[in-house]
């Protein structure tokens, strides 16, 4: 059930993109050997814990080649790569198999927030590092009592002697135990509420007055955290638009989330597909007449999700992201659970048991497992329809 479309470039755009694709394959190629050979497939959903080490030196490698940050502009090290060209090379990359990106938060989050909203100032002192992979990236949104509330943040930050102070907790924290940065939104207007006096700051990790507990989740590994500030401090300078104005900023930041590495994404989601496959015709559950219908309904929803994807892509190439940002999150998370549902259901009851003490997970078992925080994180499934009712159909807010 493989489609060849998937990476086929005629699906983008054959005229500017095939010389451009074929330098992109050919440089994974060369470079995916030696002492990288053995980097492929490393990493991933419910497996970030798998080479960082090597996974950081590859980031650095693509950095020096200039492989890294390819939509930027040239004046901050970037390509200026069309959207085509961004498709192609994460879809390309996919294809290689290349080890998951350890720097893919401060590429296409932090960064795009400080080219747009930073200062001179501020450009000069975070970009390099980012499009280099010296510097690693996470994010500080979500809060205990916050959760995909946003607008309800409770960690708090106020100036003294030149420095912000910060005070609170974040929670479900990606990648927070390696990484150099944090984006935090904090409230910095006391007495404010909801969406008034909250302030984008930009705090170093590795300091006194911050603490990251790793979260163990169902794979068993801790891609997540909280993190705890502390009377945490950075310079007065380290902020993202003015004090009172962070909404605006991480509402911009939010807008980045879903570009075109969405496309190489499904890539891998048909690799997994083809897996769950071959694995109904080993035990026999291809026979079954329903697990058949729901194998066909899955490969159908995939052939949609790209075109979903290719549909949002044209929205984003011509400016502000319109609903199907929020429709293709739904879409996407909803299928790949039902996926990892479906993964469970041909294994039969091999899929119960452990591959080997104390909890080794087989790819499916861990399919199954990290695909159930998919309608959660990155917005739940409910807020994405909330923001689809409300915004898109223009029904009345509950």
């Amino acid at each position: 059930m493989t489609d060849p479309h998937m990476t086929d470039p005629r699906m983008t755009d054959p005229h500017t993109t095939a010389g451009f694709r074929e330098e992109v394959r050919s440089w994974l190629e060369g470079h995916l050997s030696g002492e990288f050979s053995h980097a492929r497939g490393l990493g991933g959903p419910g497996r970030e814990h798998e080479g960082h080490e090597v996974r950081l030196a590859w980031e650095r490698l693509l950095g020096a080649a200039g492989w890294t940050c390819l939509g930027w502009p040239e004046e901050h090290g970037g390509r200026e790569a069309s959207l085509a060209e961004q498709v192609v090379f994460h879809e390309e990359y996919a294809r290689a198999q290349a080890p998951a990106r350890v720097g893919h938060i401060g590429e296409g989050l932090i960064g795009p927030t400080v080219i747009d909203y930073g200062t001179e100032e501020q450009k000069r002192r975070f970009l390099p590092p980012i499009r280099l992979g010296e510097e690693l990236w996470c994010q500080g949104y979500s809060e205990p009592e916050a959760g995909s509330d946003l607008a309800n943040v409770q960690t708090r930050a106020h100036l003294e002697g030149g420095e912000w102070v910060v005070t609170g907790q974040k929670v479900w924290t990606s990648l927070a135990h390696v990484a150099d940065w944090c984006f935090a939104l904090c409230r910095t207007e006391p007495g404010s509420a909801r969406h008034r006096g909250l302030s984008y700051l930009l705090i170093p990790m590795d300091q006194p007055g911050v603490e990251v507990r790793p979260i163990v989740q169902l794979t068993g590994t801790s891609e997540f955290n909280e993190v705890f500030f502390d009377g945490a401090r950075t310079g007065a300078a380290n902020i993202l638009g003015a004090p009172g104005e962070g909404w605006r900023v991480a509402m911009a930041t939010l807008g980045y989330e879903r570009g075109a590495s969405t496309l190489g994404q499904q890539i891998g989601f048909q690799r997994e597909f083809d897996r769950v496959v071959e694995t109904a015709r080993r035990t026999g559950a291809a026979e079954d007449p329903v697990l058949r219908d729901r194998l066909v309904r899955s490969w159908l929803e995939l052939r949609i999700m790209r075109l979903n994807a290719l549909r949002t892509m044209t929205s984003l190439s011509a400016g502000e992201p319109g609903p199907e940002v929020s429709i293709a999150k739904l879409y996407w998370s909803e299928w790949h659970r039902r996926l990892g549902e479906l993964a469970q259901a041909v294994q039969g009851r091999e899929g119960l048991v452990a591959d080997g003490p104390p909890y080794e997970l087989n790819d499916l078992q861990r399919l199954y497992l990290f695909s159930r925080a998919d309608t959660i994180y990155a917005g739940s499934s409910e807020i994405q329809r909330t923001i689809i009712a409300e915004r898109t159909l223009g029904l009345p807010k509950g």
